[in-house]
């Protein structure tokens, strides 16, 4: 399982030119499932991103997570995380879960970042989404498991 955390002063995301999630100042989280990624994995970064000291303190120092801050999230399904172009021009997504996989395993992972105090958005698996993010600082940073 692979995340690609932003920290942001805010984020959405669009499906079909209605705005379905919306937060001011958290984390976007950019989560891709590959084959084998089970409960394990989802669990490991869940408490990981919940508890990554990525936001600046008084002192302008990043001692503050997402649960010190009372921030928000929103988690959207990001397969082409796992885009192997080692060969040719066009990437492979042959390392990606299929989605009867990456779906539960995408919600099961919001739904541990709530249980963590996190309150937690989604985008929708498998549309075509238009994700606006307001980067801060700018931070991005690659977590695995």
């Amino acid at each position: 399982m692979r995340a690609l955390i932003q920290r942001v002063s805010k984020a959405s995301v669009t499906v079909e030119e209605q705005t379905i999630s919306s937060i001011g100042k958290g984390l976007l989280i950019l989560l891709g499932v590959g084959h084998g990624d089970g409960e394990t994995q989802a669990e490991f970064l869940a408490e990981k991103v919940a508890n990554l000291r990525i936001f600046e303190d008084e002192n302008g120092k990043t001692n503050l997570s997402i649960l010190d801050i009372k921030g928000e999230a929103i988690v959207v399904s990001q397969f082409t995380l796992y885009a192997d172009t080692r060969k040719g021009r066009r990437p492979s997504f042959i390392d990606a879960a299929l989605p009867d996989v990456a779906e539960p395993l995408v919600k099961q992972f919001a739904e541990l970042l709530r249980s963590h105090g996190v309150p937690t958005q989604t985008g929708k698996f498998g549309a075509h989404m238009l994700v606006e993010i307001h980067n801060d600082g700018p931070v991005t940073i690659w977590l695995e498991k």
